[in-house]
């Protein structure tokens, strides 16, 4: 019967580590919506849950003493079926919480409002956190009666909690939020009913005598104290760690999940590892050099963070799977002596304390140490999320939680000669104690050197400088497509030009996500709007104003720059604004997906005015056809009104979806207002293409899809689960993407009707909308390899359009290509660059080459001429800042 008890209580207290690890990916979800693209929900969901646990644990722990076994194990199974019943109801607790905190973001600022909005949170999930850590001691309790020991039933609970982190990859895709808690939640009843069941057969009397029931077996302050710090520092490790492997290794949603996995492995097998210890001295010698272990080890980690990223960049993995099996075995190997020191860093001292004061199996001083060390990790968790990354970034931080580590640990170690080991530790973390550059740790940009670096608990911001002298902006190691080169500049200028040129009357422009500054400065050229950019990392702030400068027009002088998440902004916001530009991003990076939900796309359309356009670009190349038809799904059932359009364009691999809230396009309007802009900001507006071009480059309506296409919904997530699926099967195949695309573009006729094309301009407007066309089958030939093929679509799209700058510029690349190759067709070398900038007057090497060969013929005064014509198209350029 005992045998069969033991079972069934380990299932209980392993099952309750499963919900409970669920629960806490679930609700750190639920507060990233609330909260944005950041830290701050994963903080504060730590918090509230090991403030709960160890607050939970130490009541247990002091009012539980007199219960017996069965008592103990009802009482569990009340808890545990409360915290499911709990869980349900959150999801119609949300709303109303969300709706009253809400109604005081526009009185706060962006900080006081989450700190407000964070305590309140904090307090939501506190309570089933409480019942949780109030389970610990009662679970001890059976335990204790089954002659088990604390390390077994701690490291399978911390085994199941591994489980648990994992659990939600599946639900929350096959699901959503509230079916996925809900199954956790039925999961939790059904233990709660297993416990219920177990304590029919444990004895319904205290088995502790009345001497015992009236000693306080409380470890001494000091010690507790000491293990706090150790919970602390486990939590300051843990949030670094998050940081510092998911830029380098697991970029996608499931960052989190298999973190803790892999933290919570190594401490349920630390734990149940170190309760096969045998004697007093074995336990002594271990807790002597646990700290010195613990502590270098992490530190050394770090020595490895640039081959582990350089293997992660190089690397193929055939599928998902494969990529998070051989990701997550490196981020074992890493951790896992560090957290095997921190799951048997508790049944050592229980044994200890045991010793001391005859603790059977230390399952009584067990609850003390659990409770002590998670109310630590709950402090360590905040401190590194809020204090030590923004203050002293990653790297260091992951020093600071490595010394507190060993000094804590050292509270147990009687031979001060192990203090000899501080000096080590410290000289080991000097050379780490920053990042290493961003040449070593991406193999892409290996020849770049830092210009800058800021870091805080949003993102790592880097700029990095290439040997050309063009610039690029890094968050957290991923390119933001934000760079200073000629044609990346161009094209992020057009993310701003496309919806002001289709809203000839608008006065102000909201732009969700900063970056750089370059795509506002596309809206330089527009007189008399009001510019608003909202941007959550201070890092992008701070580039945009400095390095990038050169490059965005010095736009950040006129322009209303609010440090916010996108996403808070528009829910509390009142402005109505005439052209909204939402700008690219990672989809499937952790939260970003849900810039693509149909929630976002609602509070962008209640903040356009009567009229107004929402553009949301996304670039081709980051999705695949299922993918991208499920955001054009979500964005259609939004602008889906009787009065609203819901088109698309195209501008090369980026396409825009735009939103025309109960209004119509009129491109009569649209030539008029452009034709009366004075001539060099006309030509400015359109990127030297011209009207016709822009409106040629529209695609169609975006089409109704059957009843199987899903849409993106926050609490139903589809594309951050779909989307590393894609990329570590080979990524997004573009050829399928282009004939797809090419399959139900609307024909001339069709677009003509939707923007009101005059008859007269009918013929204008049929040769650019046919060359947009003539832009994709070129860009079908490049993919298959077909290099004379492309260059007959091109040659046919510039004679239908010789404004759009496509097919110019892959005529010209062409052409300067032969003449590099000594091909230059019989033409001498200033003849043949003449001809390419004739084609394309902003063709970059060319104009380099011109100045070259001006230089060394000894025409001073042409070759400044080119030299100048060079730095207004690349200002950055190395050779044009060495003169």
């Amino acid at each position: 019967m005992n045998q069969r008890s033991r079972f069934l209580l380990l299932l209980v207290y392993g099952g309750t580590g499963i919900t409970a690890l669920a629960y806490e990916i679930l609700w750190t979800r639920m507060l990233s919506l609330l909260f944005g693209i950041s830290i701050f929900g994963v903080v504060l969901t730590v918090t509230a849950f090991m403030a709960g646990l160890g607050a939970g644990s130490l009541a247990g722990a002091r009012y539980g003493r007199a219960m017996s076994a069965a008592r103990a194990l009802r009482l569990l199974a009340v808890l545990e079926g409360g915290i499911a019943l709990y869980a349900l109801t959150l999801p119609l607790i949300m709303p109303w919480l969300d709706a009253g905190l809400l109604s005081l973001a526009g009185d706060l600022s962006i900080g006081l409002w989450q700190g407000v909005q964070g305590m309140a949170l904090m307090l939501l999930l506190f309570p089933a956190a409480l019942a949780m850590g109030y389970a610990f001691p009662l679970a001890l309790k059976g335990a204790r009666v089954l002659g088990m020991s604390l390390g077994g039933l701690y490291g399978i609970n911390a085994l199941g909690g591994a489980l648990g982190a994992v659990l939600p990859l599946f639900l929350l895709p096959a699901f959503g939020w509230r079916a996925a808690l809900l199954a956790v939640a039925t999961l939790g009843l059904l233990l709660a009913a297993l416990a219920w069941l177990l304590s029919v057969n444990l004895p319904s009397k205290s088995e502790e005598s009345l001497a015992e029931r009236g000693r306080l077996l409380r470890p001494p302050f000091a010690d507790l104290l000491a293990y706090a710090g150790i919970g602390a520092a486990a939590l300051i490790l843990e949030v670094i760690w998050s940081r510092l492997f998911g830029m380098v290794l697991l970029r996608t949603e499931y960052v989190l999940a298999v973190l803790l996995l892999v933290f919570l492995t190594g401490i349920g097998l630390g734990s149940v590892l170190a309760r096969r210890l045998g004697s007093a001295g074995h336990v002594a010698r271990w807790l002597n050099i646990l700290p010195a272990i613990a502590a270098t080890l992490a530190i050394a980690g770090q020595y490895f963070l640039p081959t582990v990223s350089q293997w992660a960049n190089r690397t193929e993995f055939d599928s998902l799977f494969s990529g998070m099996l051989m990701q997550g075995g490196v981020v074992l190997l890493l951790t896992l002596p560090v957290t095997l020191a921190f799951g048997a860093w508790l049944p050592l001292l229980a044994r200890r304390f045991e010793e001391a004061e005859n603790d059977s199996g230390g399952t009584t001083s067990g609850a003390w140490w659990y409770g002590a060390n998670s109310i630590g990790a709950g402090l360590g968790a905040i401190v590194a999320g809020f204090v030590l990354l923004p203050w002293l970034g990653a790297a260091a931080s992951l020093g600071v939680g490595a010394l507190l580590l060993f000094i804590c640990g050292m509270r147990w170690v009687k031979d001060v000669r192990y203090w000899l080991v501080l000096p080590v530790v410290l000289l080991l973390l000097w050379p780490v104690r920053q990042l290493p550059p961003v040449a070593s740790l991406l193999p892409a940009l290996a020849a770049s050197h830092d210009l800058s670096l800021y870091e805080d608990a949003v993102a790592l911001t880097h700029v990095v400088e290439q040997p050309s002298g063009q610039r690029l902006l890094l968050s957290d190691l991923q390119r933001m497509d934000a760079s200073s080169d000629p044609t990346a500049v161009t094209v992020q200028k057009n993310q701003a030009r496309l919806p002001l040129l289709l809203h000839p009357e608008a006065r102000s422009i909201l732009f969700l996500g900063l970056g750089t500054g370059i795509t506002a400065s596309g809206s330089l050229p527009f007189y008399g709007l009001q510019r608003t950019a909202v941007e959550l990392s201070a890092g992008a702030i701070a580039a945009a104003s400095g390095s990038f400068a050169a490059v965005n027009g010095g736009v950040m002088a006129d322009m209303r720059v609010l440090r916010d998440d996108a996403r808070r902004f528009l829910r509390s916001d009142t402005a109505h604004y005439d052209v909204i530009v939402g700008d690219l991003f990672h989809p499937d990076m952790v939260g970003r997906a849900n810039l693509l939900s149909v929630q976002q796309f609602s509070r962008a359309r209640e903040r356009l005015a009567p009229g107004g356009i929402f553009v949301q670009w996304i670039a081709l190349n980051q999705f695949d056809v299922a993918m991208l038809k499920v955001v054009l799904n979500s964005f259609r059932s939004v602008f889906s009104t009787e009065h609203d359009l819901a088109l698309l364009f195209l501008d090369g691999y980026r396409v825009g979806l735009v939103g025309v809230k109960q209004g119509e396009i009129q491109s009569s309007r649209l030539l008029q207002a452009w034709r009366e802009m004075p001539p060099a900001s006309a030509d400015d507006a359109t990127g030297g293409e011209g009207m016709w071009t822009w409106l040629g480059r529209y695609w169609g309506m975006i089409p109704e899809f059957p009843g199987d296409v899903q849409v993106q919904d926050e609490w139903a997530p589809v594309i951050e689960f779909a989307l590393p699926r894609v990329r570590y099967a080979g990524g997004a195949d573009p050829s399928a993407m282009w004939r797809w695309m090419l399959s139900w573009r609307e024909d001339a006729e069709q677009a003509a009707a939707v923007l009101h094309v005059e008859a007269e301009d009918f013929t204008t407007f049929k040769r650019a909308w046919a060359a947009s066309a003539l832009d994709v089958r070129l860009w079908q030939a490049e993919l298959g390899g077909d290099e004379a093929q492309a260059m007959k679509w091109a040659q046919l799209a510039r004679r239908a359009n010789a404004d759009d700058r496509w097919p110019a510029f892959a005529l010209a690349d062409r052409m300067f290509a032969s003449l590099e190759n000594g091909n230059p067709q019989g033409l001498g070398r200033r003849e043949a660059l003449q001809r390419i900038l004739v084609l394309r007057p902003d063709h970059e090497a060319s104009i380099r080459a011109m100045w070259q060969l001006e230089s060394q013929a000894g025409n001073a005064e042409a070759a400044e001429q080119w030299r100048q014509r060079l730095a207004s198209l690349s200002p950055l350029a190395f050779d044009v800042r060495q003169r």
